[in-house]
């Protein structure tokens, strides 16, 4: 048997990303692959958030939405995500939330197609997506229509007005190919939206090359904004004259500071603000994305796939009696590896008693994330070995590993 520790060790002392890992906050007694959830601290932030709210806001008061730029944090943080995901950095802007980003980009799409009401999407898809989508159909707005991801292709017709689907897939793992679908939507006369939640600043993403028309993605997972972090929104260039989206705040306005009555959107990408936005959390998005962004996503993407892929190896040889759901080419799957067993909440919740934080999606899958900038090969070896162990020994069937916290 391959002696798995040894070959960690190896490869943690010959990884040029190393370094990164003493720039978050991270608890050595824990192995941490659930950053596909909840990004760690970066060890910034909390100077960051002291500053914003001691001095920024303490003592500069409603003054620093000029003096300190509070009101430029959208923009300016949307255009440092820009090229992350491909995009220009007049195309991308920091703010709401992945599902209020959602419902605007999807009513936009609708009003850009008229005569077409259909939004395909795919059973399965992250439920915010098609909860989106169904808001929007009980508003007798839209139609909902959802292909299996082999029939996709199939499904448009000259009444699809948008193609709505998650680049990477929540419980799989599995890649979209962008381009290819971008290019059979557009031939059917719709645009397509891409959720990038799963896929920035893990897995490439080139939106101008695949020639995408809106795209969102969220700030806490990869980019390690922090919980509930603010969003962002992507429009192609090319759609922002046309672009109307429903939520007509007074920040999307043209001149919000002349207080008319009368709504004027913003020219470009500033149109997609709605209300005013989350200084203190806005703050920490920028340090997460400034972390990220200085460390690459060639290199991020290299040692995600270098991660996964001793992962999987070691959890054949070692475990493998838990089959993987998710794809086995590293470039056709993001960040991440699931496994299915009956009992995967049990396992999850007794690695996580063992300090191994993973986690546990519906009915029956335990997903491992891999965040590039802080896991090691060591953390990804001691949840095979524990998880090992835990199946040896029995510790799942424990009555307490059971019980269902509100938060799975």
């Amino acid at each position: 048997m391959t002696d798995w520790a040894a070959e960690a060790a190896r490869l943690d002392a010959a990884d040029s990303l190393a370094k990164w890992r003493n720039e978050f906050l991270l608890d050595e007694s824990v192995a941490y692959l659930d950053g596909n959830s909840l990004g760690a601290l970066p060890r910034a932030t909390s100077a960051r958030i002291e500053d914003v709210i001691r001095r920024e806001w303490g003592e500069g008061l409603v003054t620093s939405w000029n003096a300190a730029g509070w009101i430029d944090l959208p923009g300016r943080i949307g255009a440092k995500i820009a090229p992350l995901i491909g995009a220009r950095p007049e195309e991308v802007i920091a703010c709401d939330s992945v599902s209020v980003n959602l419902f605007k980009l999807i009513s936009a799409a609708l009003a850009m197609r008229p005569g077409r009401k259909v939004v395909l999407s795919e059973p399965g898809n992250f439920p915010t997506d098609l909860y989106m989508i169904d808001g929007l159909v009980q508003q007798g707005l839209a139609e909902q229509r959802l292909a299996d991801r082999a029939e996709i292709e199939d499904a448009l017709d000259d009444d699809v007005a948008l193609l709505l689907l998650t680049h990477v897939h929540y419980k799989t793992g599995e890649v979209f190919d962008m381009q290819r679908l971008t290019e059979a939507a557009h031939e059917a006369g719709a645009l397509v939206l891409w959720d990038l939640s799963h896929s920035t600043g893990a897995v490439h993403v080139d939106l101008e090359e695949a020639g995408a028309d809106f795209a969102v993605g969220c700030g806490y997972k990869y980019l390690n904004g922090g919980p509930g972090a603010p969003a962002f929104a992507y429009a192609a260039f090319r759609h922002q004259e046309v672009l109307q989206q429903p939520l007509s705040g007074w920040m999307g306005h043209k001149s919000p500071f002349t207080f008319v009555d009368h709504y004027e959107p913003a020219p470009g990408i500033e149109k997609m603000l709605a209300g005013t936005p989350p200084i203190v959390s806005m703050s920490a998005l920028e340090v997460g994305v400034d972390l990220i962004a200085a460390i690459g996503v060639d290199a991020l993407v290299t040692k995600s796939r270098a991660l996964s892929e001793f992962t999987r190896a070691a959890m054949a040889e070692v475990v493998p009696e838990l089959p993987c759901v998710s794809p086995e080419d590293p470039a056709a799957r993001g960040s991440q590896l699931s496994y299915r067993h009956d009992h995967a909440y049990e396992l999850c919740q007794a690695l996580i008693a063992r300090k191994v934080i993973g986690d546990f999606r519906a009915p029956d899958l335990l997903r491992l994330g891999f965040a590039p900038a802080y896991v090691r090969f060591a953390d990804c070896w001691r949840v095979v070995s524990e998880l090992r162990d835990i199946l040896d020994s029995g510790e799942w069937r424990r009555p307490e590993y059971a019980a269902r916290a509100a938060v799975t």
